[in-house]
């Protein structure tokens, strides 16, 4: 028979995806203009033209060679390029031996995941958080410890991250800047996470990992991203170009593991087993190459900045509460009822579509994804201060 487990993962759903063929359908049905819809994370931003033009350069190159098997962890040149992009970029010694290519940030978490934890091991992260990270952490056959961050900044609550380790704890999951709530974490703050870590190292005997999920790294507003592996050793970075250059669909991403971790080759190995096991080898080796001549090239922010402008503003001043994002392209807007679900279905009934923020382990607040043309953002307008007004009878 089929595994329950898996069954059940297949027929949960999935919010984001939910709301996002919910607008599809409804798009057919009365036309995109009149949908606002703020589900997902797509970037409206065109990948650069460097992109294009190394897509055509490789198809002009020899066909075999361009669409062969690369190694499980991918093209060594390709790693190589990594490598020595993370050195210049971030001041720090990085091997293309600790480079892993993977299918995107997804891939490169749950393959990290399955590397450096044992099943019963816990999981510290804190709320709200991507959801799948339930799902990848339970994949491992760990368990996932949620901590709510301080409201309303939604910043690091160091005491309570700290309350939840104990010594099944294997690793904590960072994602900053954060989805979904567009915070950013200070360095300070980071610091603190990184002594406190070390700290506890110490006093459990055991190794304690930190994954730095970075999809966003590039995508902010003036504030400061800290490298985390400079800060603490035992660190493992995923990483993806679906956002810094506008590929979503093509999955192309990384895993980094610190060279300063005590015995980072038996970690990287780990790494190659897990994506073995999970069949995670040999990412789309077009993509690694094309990735590899766009290293350089920077992240357009400007449109993303220009709709947190517009948007922000407009939310102000019909009255709605929401926490200011210093990075990525999503805003955290506080629910007008304390049942977010419901929060979400009400605004369908104005063509809205906002994700409400129990799919993040949090409750009360939805997720505004504002990477879509600014005219679709001044256009919603009418219907957010609709919504709006229909609570205040």
């Amino acid at each position: 028979m089929i595994d329950q487990h898996m069954y059940d993962l297949g027929a949960a759903p999935n919010k984001i995806r939910e709301l996002f063929m919910y607008g599809l359908g409804r798009k057919a049905q009365i036309g995109a203009d009149k949908v606002y819809d703020y589900s997902i994370g797509n970037p409206s931003v065109p990948a650069p033209p460097q992109v294009r033009k190394a897509f055509l350069d490789l198809l002009d190159e020899d066909p075999v060679k361009t669409h062969e098997y690369t190694p499980s962890p991918g093209d060594p040149a390709v790693r190589e390029a990594i490598a020595q992009h993370i050195s210049k970029t971030n001041g720090v010694e990085a091997r293309a031996s600790n480079v892993y290519i993977t299918s995107g940030a997804s891939s490169a978490i749950a393959i990290s995941l399955c590397a450096i934890t044992n099943p019963g091991d816990e999981v510290v992260t804190m709320s709200p958080y991507f959801p799948e990270y339930k799902t990848w952490t339970e994949t491992a056959r760990c368990t996932l410890v949620e901590v709510p961050a301080a409201e309303p900044s939604f910043q690091m609550d160091l005491d309570a991250i700290e309350a939840a380790i104990n010594g099944r704890t294997s690793a904590v999951i960072l994602n900053t800047p954060n989805n979904p709530t567009g915070a950013v974490y200070p360095r300070e703050a980071l610091e603190g996470l990184a002594d406190m870590l070390r700290r506890k190292e110490t006093e459990l005997g055991r190794k304690i990992f930190l994954i730095s999920d970075e999809p966003y790294r590039e995508l902010v507003y003036g504030a400061e991203v800290a490298y985390i592996p400079s800060l603490y050793d035992d660190t493992i970075v995923c990483y993806t170009w679906s956002k810094s250059l506008s590929l979503p669909g093509e999955r192309i991403g990384y895993i980094h593991v610190n060279e300063a971790i005590e015995g980072d080759d038996a970690v990287f190995t780990a790494v190659s087993g897990a994506g073995r096991a999970l069949g995670y080898i040999c990412a789309p080796v077009l993509l690694q190459r094309v990735v590899a001549r766009c290293l350089d090239v920077p992240a357009d922010v400007s449109e993303y900045a220009k709709n947190r402008e517009v948007l922000t503003r407009m939310l102000r001043g019909i009255g709605y509460e929401f926490v200011e994002p210093d990075g990525a392209f999503y805003l955290w807007m506080r629910s007008l009822e304390p049942d977010a679900e419901a929060f979400s279905e009400r605004a369908k009934q104005f063509e809205l579509l906002l994700v409400p923020s129990n799919s993040f382990g949090c409750p009360g607040w939805v997720r505004l994804s504002y990477c879509i043309a600014e005219k679709t953002i001044r256009e919603s307008e009418h219907a957010l201060r609709a919504l709006y007004e229909s609570y205040q009878a």
